[in-house]
């Protein structure tokens, strides 16, 4: 049998009810890099820019239906996993990626909402670790769920760049760090660490609250693997794609929470 001639990427993720993080933020990334966006569902929400109301996860029979009727279907180049609440559903997802074997695995684990709102049972973190972070090509925390993972604080980035490296080793090939929570002023710096070094980026920071920066980064990531870029290359095109969609951000809930641009922020817009 032929493969398709379209290149699709999968998302396993949460939805956001309101449309702004999660499988939501994650489609229409994909749609932005025009590649095919697929989605397996590992939660519901109701949420919106004010926060996360209710969480209901699908049962798992269920949950292992949708991946493979994905991956029976479409010629899947990279798969994004994000919201995954708990223990069962990771050892579901987990067994389902080392059966089909995606050409790239992009790992943003999602525990805590913008709103402060926990996603991910403390049973969960343990199988976060040891089945989903040796099947990563890149894993994308933030500073917090960098923390969660290690069980230290980063305060700085000399702490960042130690860091980095330390999440190597539960396995994945790169760490692609987010240095959005570092406390003080001044730039934004991302850290890529992969076998070969370190190589760190930066952006002017933004005096804004924003809602699906992570889900979209992760999901620009699959995007440009699906494409066929490099995964340091990928990273740090992902990165510059998030802060143009934020510069753009705009409000459409009740509160401050900027929702991102993502389509004035394309590669070709």
């Amino acid at each position: 049998m032929t493969l398709p001639s379209v290149v699709s990427a999968l998302t396993i993720a949460g939805s956001d009810s309101g449309g702004g993080a999660g499988i939501q933020a994650d489609l229409k990334t994909f749609a932005a890099h025009r590649v095919h966006g697929l989605s397996v569902i590992a939660a519901l929400t109701a949420q919106h820019t004010r926060g996360v109301t209710a969480v209901d996860v699908p049962s798992m029979d269920f949950l292992r239906a949708q991946l493979d009727a994905c991956f029976d279907d479409f010629d899947i180049r990279a798969a994004k996993l994000g919201m995954l609440a708990t223990a069962e559903v990771i050892g579901v997802v987990a067994d389902a990626l080392r059966d089909h074997r995606p050409a790239t695995i992009v790992v943003d684990p999602v525990m805590v909402a913008t709103s402060g709102a926990k996603l991910l049972e403390d049973s969960a973190l343990h199988a976060l670790r040891t089945q989903l972070l040796p099947l990563a090509h890149v894993v994308t925390p933030n500073l917090p769920e960098a923390e969660l993972l290690l069980g230290r604080p980063i305060p700085d980035i000399a702490a960042m760049r130690g860091a980095a490296q330390d999440l190597l080793a539960f396995g994945a090939r790169a760490v692609f760090l987010k240095g959005g929570h570092l406390p003080g002023g001044g730039d934004v710096v991302d850290l890529y660490v992969d076998h070969t070094g370190t190589t760190e980026t930066s952006h002017l920071r933004l005096e804004v609250e924003a809602h699906g920066t992570g889900c979209t980064l992760a999901s620009a990531i699959a995007a440009r693997c699906a494409l066929g870029m490099p995964m340091m290359q990928a990273c740090l095109a992902a990165s510059d794609y998030v802060h143009a969609a934020l510069r753009g951000g705009y409000r459409p809930g009740r509160s401050d929470i900027l929702v991102l641009d993502h389509f004035g922020a394309a590669p070709d817009a």
